[in-house]
């Protein structure tokens, strides 16, 4: 069904906003249990469109672009500026079907128990949907041993040379290494994909395991490069969603609204409706939508290894890390590769002009020298991320804009945690030797957004209940990462995909959708 007239007329039982990890997979849940469900899509269903970007880099596969916004989203990359106090950047976050996941590296690793002393739910009530979810994800590698037990995964293929001699020199340390699951097929000649969209049917990310499906088998609709521009509500009910598509609005209405925009731009939506009823924005009695935003602190070590490297795999994980002397940390994982050197000397260009104009001007003669000698230095090393949990202070927040705006400072105890998390990662690597890539204090560093809608059992210091309903609001729930009252120390994209197999069998079990 792609006719607008025809979707503006049906019946819809659920109104989904945005097809990453969290609404592809309720959409698809609540679609095979017979809903009628509606996807709206900011970006464009690359499936759908010949000449989307696979394979590479879109700054690579257009660098001289005249439309180099035009080019990012034919990528599945969000193409519009974020602000961060007097200098604007583009994140490297998806737009598009299936959202970051589109992107993403595929690591789908369970959160800790202990990350949930501060959620309205633990760990036992996640549990089943992390099976549910790995099964749905076919998530492949091995149990951290240091996690609770749970079903074996099926396996991958093992680390390459280099990571495997990591790996040993772990286990050497007494340490617990492991194969970091991925939702991946691994066809022969894989290279992960990490970063761009995948042009075969190997990265198995929310749109082709989840939205595709619902669209081909369980009759679920799709209206992609449509936005959200606000919605329409009362006292107690979300009553419709003014949208633009193709330079026309229109109004879309469903007896639920679901927020999966991710967590940036669905506090910003929600913001953005204010009403006479809601002053302060559509859900937003606390005070707190928008605020909390978290987005994980991660730095890049690449570690000269003896072997020669695989650049392109993240197979290692480590979180031996994760809790150290009473209080959380991080992980410790391979990252894959790097965007290439030219797109790094981009980025440093870009950083110079914002930061040091004078300084630009003296770089600019050395990037033929720099680039081979870049490519040739990340050739020869493992490439490891360390993750560190930051906290959800209250003035970290989103605002709407336009254009959309993070105001985000790391705050005395994130400080004192990252040089604690710093030293313990050095210690870790010695006697290898390798380059720290001090990343964690920079703000373009938003793939793993968080916090911004935060769910618990009393109204006053969460925006949704513990089946991510808003408070007072009998039909609009939030299902991306912006539900997280803490960001923990690892990889969101499982827990939001079991958290929304949560949600949609709440909603299924609530009453019968027609």
């Amino acid at each position: 069904m792609h006719d607008l007239e025809a979707i503006r007329a049906q019946d819809w039982d659920a109104l989904v906003i945005g097809t990453g990890v969290g609404g592809a997979t309720l959409g698809h849940a609540l679609a095979r249990a017979g809903w009628r469900v509606l996807f709206l899509e900011k970006g464009r269903a690359a499936f759908r469109h010949g000449d989307s970007l696979r394979g590479d880099y879109p700054e690579l596969v257009c660098p001289d672009a005249a439309a180099p916004a035009d080019c990012l989203r034919r990528g599945g990359r969000m193409a519009e500026p974020v602000r961060d106090g007097a200098h604007a950047f583009v994140p490297l976050m998806g737009c598009g079907s299936g959202g970051s996941s589109a992107l993403y590296g595929m690591a789908m690793e369970r959160f800790f128990p202990v990350d949930f002393a501060a959620w309205p739910i633990t760990y036992a009530d996640l549990a089943p949907y992390y099976d549910r979810a790995e099964a749905l994800y076919v998530v492949r590698g091995e149990r951290d041993p240091l996690r609770p037990p749970a079903p074996g995964l099926p396996p991958a293929p093992p680390p390459g040379p280099a990571q495997t001699e990591l790996h040993a020199h772990f286990q050497r340390e007494g340490l617990h290494p492991y194969r970091l699951p991925q939702a991946c097929e691994f066809l022969p000649g894989c290279a992960c994909c990490q970063g761009y969209l995948c042009p075969r049917a190997c990265k198995n990310d929310a749109s082709r395991v989840c939205l595709e499906p619902a669209l081909a088998e369980h009759g679920a609709a799709l209206l992609d490069e449509c936005e959200a521009l606000r919605l329409e509500a009362d006292t107690q009910r979300a009553t419709g969603v003014l949208c633009r598509q193709a330079g026309a609005t229109f109004t879309l209405r469903a007896r639920h609204i679901i927020l999966a925009a991710g967590a940036l731009q669905t506090p910003a939506l929600l913001l953005r409706s204010a009403s006479a009823d809601w002053p302060a924005g559509l859900a937003n009695r606390s005070g707190l939508v928008g605020r909390h935003l978290m987005r994980h602190l991660v730095d890049l070590y690449l570690v000269f290894t003896h072997e020669k490297t695989d650049r392109h795999h993240k197979a290692l994980g480590l979180s031996d890390l994760y809790r150290r002397d009473g209080e959380k940390l991080g992980t410790l994982q391979a990252f894959g590769a790097l965007p290439p050197a030219a797109m790094l000397l981009q980025d440093l260009d870009r950083e110079l002009r914002a930061k040091a104009p004078w300084a630009a001007p003296l770089i600019a003669p050395l990037r033929p020298l720099l680039r081979p000698l870049l490519d040739g230095l990340f050739e020869r090393g493992v490439l490891l991320a360390a993750i560190l949990e930051d906290l959800p202070h209250p003035d970290n927040r989103v605002l709407p804009g336009p254009p959309l705006a993070v105001e985000y400072h790391l705050h005395a105890d994130d400080r004192r945690r990252l040089d604690v998390f710093r030293r313990q990662v050095c210690a870790t690597l010695r006697p290898y030797r390798f380059l720290a890539l001090r990343q964690a204090e920079k703000n373009i560093m938003l793939a793993h957004a968080c916090g911004t809608c935060r769910f618990g059992d009393d109204p006053a210091t969460s925006v949704l209940d513990r089946y991510n309903r808003a408070h007072d609001l009998d039909n609009l729930w939030v299902v991306d990462a912006a539900f997280f009252p803490t960001s923990g120390g690892t990889n969101p994209a499982l827990t939001i995909a079991a958290n929304a197999l949560r949600v949609a069998d709440h909603l299924a079990s609530q009453r019968p959708p027609r």
